[in-house]
């Protein structure tokens, strides 16, 4: 079955994965409606999409407030009749430090973004999914959510936290139509993996080194998973933590 029609609520739309995800999905002839804090890079997504002839709204919103989120869901169904794609995609990178110099505002707000975040996309997309028949969420993890990340156990542990999260989800809508999974990207060319590299610069050849491709990610191939477990061509695929990372955590 054709995406064409169907509807998606991104979070963390104004760039990287979330916009290439936009964008691929619009190409497909999917309406999405992009969420973020960053309006200038929503405006901006929401252009790239119109300019390729698809359809798009955003709304700004704060992942951890339940009331925002409820709200732009609910625009969206609004504006476009219901919600068949959710991906849960916002996050942060948390703070590159031993975890006995972590402080307590920085655990909180990485679990806060990176797990409540998804917890708060799913809470509102799956009854707008029921309402449909059916639908398929993608939750952002990492390869720091299969494998440890030296000095950053904070985002590890909540992008450990967005897989348990997912196979959980995913066994409860199972018989209901509604299909939950999650990507685990390695190092992306995204603009958190940039900041990364300006704040610690030796980052820049770790991040190279960490697959066995010596590169990193596109954007464009993680779209292209989203894509992919969007669609009825993975129709049998649930509860699975799709890795993309070059072939790193086979090391």
């Amino acid at each position: 079955m054709s995406l064409d029609g169907k509807v998606a609520f991104i979070t963390g739309g104004a760039s990287g994965i979330g916009r290439a995800s936009a964008l691929k999905l619009a190409a497909q002839g999917v309406k999405v409606c992009v969420t973020d804090l960053n309006e200038d890079g929503l405006k901006e997504t929401v252009s790239q999409v119109e300019a390729s002839g698809g359809e798009a709204i955003y709304a700004v919103v704060n992942v951890v407030k339940a009331d925002q989120m409820q709200a732009a869901v609910e625009q969206t169904v609004a504006a476009f009749g219901g919600v068949d794609i959710g991906l849960n995609n916002a996050g942060v990178g948390g703070a590159m430090v031993a975890v006995d110099a972590l402080d307590e505002g920085s655990w909180d707000t990485t679990i806060d973004v990176n797990l409540k975040g998804v917890w708060l996309g799913m809470k509102y997309q799956i009854p707008q999914m029921l309402k449909r028949g059916g639908g398929s969420v993608i939750n952002v993890a990492s390869l720091a959510g299969l494998v440890g990340f030296r000095f950053n156990a904070v985002y590890a542990a909540s992008k450990h936290g967005v897989i348990g999260l997912t196979k959980s989800v995913a066994l409860e809508y199972a018989t209901r139509g509604i299909r939950v999974n999650a990507i685990c990207p390695g190092f992306t060319e995204t603009p958190m993996v940039n900041d990364m590299v300006e704040m610690i610069p030796r980052m820049g050849e770790v991040t190279q080194r960490s697959s066995p491709m010596r590169r990193l990610g596109h954007v464009d191939e993680i779209a292209d998973a989203v894509v992919y477990l969007a669609g009825d061509t993975s129709s049998f695929v649930n509860g699975h933590a799709l890795t993309l990372d070059g072939g790193a955590s086979a090391q």
